[in-house]
C-alpha cells in the first residue's frame, strides 16, 4: 500500500507491505509507527462510504474492531482515508498498490519520503509556519520553534528505524 499525508508538498509518503487480514486497529498502530506519530489522539478510517473508529456514541462511527483491511480495501486501486488527530486533522490517503498471494509476512516499510510533522504542530498551516520559522534564523519565532521542535529535519526518512518499530 502507498500512504500519502494529504495537503503537504513535497509529499510525505510511506510504502508499506501489510497482510490483508490486518484489522483496522492493528493498521492504525502500523500507520502510527510508519508515519512517526505518537498515538496521542483519536483516529478514524473512511472507506466505502462509512467511518470506522473506536466505539464512541458521539462520533457515530462503525466499530473498527474486527474489520479487516481486505474488507474495506479489497483490490489494487482501492482507496481509504485514515485521519489522525481530529484537531490537527492529519488525513492520509491509503492506496492499495498490489495484493500479493502466498503466506503474508509481518508489516514492513518498503520505502517512502520525508519526516512526518511533529505531533501537535497545528495541522497543515501550523506545520507550514513551523517550517518557515525553522528555515529562517531571522524569523521572530525561530528560537522558540527550534527549542520546541529540537533537531526536527523535514527531509529525514528512516525506513530501517520504522522496520525496527514494526518488528516489535
Amino acid at each position: 500500500m502507498r500512504v500519502t499525508l494529504q495537503g503537504i508538498e513535497p509529499p510525505i509518503t510511506r510504502e508499506l507491505d501489510v497482510p490483508g487480514d490486518i484489522s483496522l486497529p492493528q493498521l492504525h498502530i502500523v500507520l502510527q509507527i510508519a508515519m512517526g506519530w505518537q498515538n496521542y489522539h483519536m483516529h478514524s478510517f473512511e472507506a466505502m462510504g462509512k467511518s470506522y473508529g473506536a466505539p464512541d456514541p458521539e462520533l457515530h462511527m462503525v466499530d473498527e474492531r474486527g474489520v479487516k483491511l481486505r474488507t474495506v480495501a479489497p483490490r489494487p486501486g482501492s482507496r481509504i482515508t485514515y485521519e489522525y488527530d481530529f484537531g490537527d486533522s492529519w488525513r492520509h490517503l491509503i492506496e492499495v498498490v498490489e495484493v500479493a498471494t502466498g503466506e503474508p509476512g509481518p508489516p514492513r516499510c518498503l520505502g517512502g519520503s520525508r519526516s512526518c510533522p511533529p505531533e501537535d504542530c497545528g495541522g497543515i498551516f501550523g506545520y507550514q509556519d513551523l517550517l518557515a520559522a525553522l528555515a529562517d534564523p531571522s524569523h521572530r519565532e525561530h528560537a522558540e520553534m527550534r527549542s520546541w521542535a529540537g533537531e526536527f529535519d523535514p527531509e529525514h526518512f528512516d525506513p530501517v528505524g520504522i522496520n525496527v518499530g514494526l518488528s516489535r
